[in-house]
């Protein structure tokens, strides 16, 4: 089959086409004839051997977490999905390819087209996970640093949904998408914590951090300490005394399926920008320079 893989770590130039073996599902396991692959900076991550400590990569690696497919292959004990079932979920041998081996997956609703269906699992997964962790209810404010991107996509709607209201931070050419999304949006930046304490005079209750770019003491001054503050993407998390989140190991079925079914009737909207597959050195040199709107995807099938 064709997928995109790395043998060495290093910058996108280690990504390559290649054609190696179809795999074989264990049980448990199904095998997904993949139509669109998501892209998150995880991969980029991994690829260049900045993760290697918290997942260390067997080499050569195909990346990609997350899919959207057909069911073409079930493994041992496999009873609730049958073959040329449609589904998304998360993939256990690397998404970029034509074939994908996966253990957690949801049935893809007719109204949701691949590319779309492929931005949920990662990013849906995630802002639910962190809402959950700040404890956001209804009424609380809620700011979020680098909020346009594929996890603040699904983030804003999901905390909204909760009747709180995000003040969510981007450049100026997103400020116009996360109102569309039901943010009150404003520039990142130099003078921000000026410009939230305006917006939210009476405070703000928790701080979700996607961007990763030196948000974190400006959200400890916003908050008056470290209470109620998460990152996905500031490793100086620990020693400010912050609490880092990371992908967990369980992944809902039932929530992914929830979530989907909300995106085809639009009562949840995603955002996507499309590459080919043989274009995902290219996609992922975007995913690296970050300021990416909504969710990147690599189309497969």
């Amino acid at each position: 089959m064709r997928a995109i893989l790395f043998d060495r770590f290093g910058g996108t130039e280690v990504l390559h086409e290649a054609d190696i073996e179809v795999p074989q599902p264990g049980p448990g396991q199904i095998r997904v004839r993949v139509k669109a692959a998501g892209l998150n900076a995880l991969d980029g991550k991994i690829r260049s051997g900045a993760m290697e400590a918290a997942f260390p990569t067997a080499l050569p690696a195909v990346p990609g977490g997350e899919l959207a497919g057909v069911v073409d292959a079930l493994g041992e004990g496999v009873r609730d999905v049958q073959v040329g079932d449609d589904v998304l979920g998360w993939s256990d041998t690397g998404s970029y390819a034509e074939y994908a081996l996966a253990t957690t997956v949801a049935p893809k609703p007719a109204g949701l087209d691949w590319q779309h269906a492929a931005a949920l699992p990662v990013a849906g997964a995630t802002a639910e996970r962190v809402l959950d962790l700040l404890g956001v209810v209804a009424g609380e404010t809620v700011l979020m640093h680098g909020a346009a991107g594929a996890v603040g996509t699904l983030a804003v709607q999901l905390a909204t949904a909760r009747g709180a209201r995000v003040i969510g931070t981007a450049g100026a050419s997103n400020q116009d998408y996360l109102t569309s999304l039901g943010a009150t949006a404003t520039l990142y930046g130099e003078g921000l914590v000026e410009r939230v304490r305006a917006l939210a005079p009476d405070g703000v209750d928790a701080v979700f951090d996607l961007a990763g770019k030196g948000a974190l003491e400006d959200s400890i001054t916003l908050r008056g300490g470290t209470e109620r503050i998460v990152t996905i993407s500031d490793f100086r998390a620990h020693q400010l005394g912050i609490t880092f989140s990371s992908s967990p190991r369980e992944r809902s079925a039932a929530g992914l399926a929830a979530l989907a079914q909300d995106a085809a009737t639009g009562k949840v909207v995603t955002t996507v920008t499309a590459h080919p597959l043989a274009e995902a050195a290219t996609a992922q040199q975007v995913s690296d320079a970050g300021h990416v709107r909504g969710k990147l995807v690599l189309t497969v099938g």
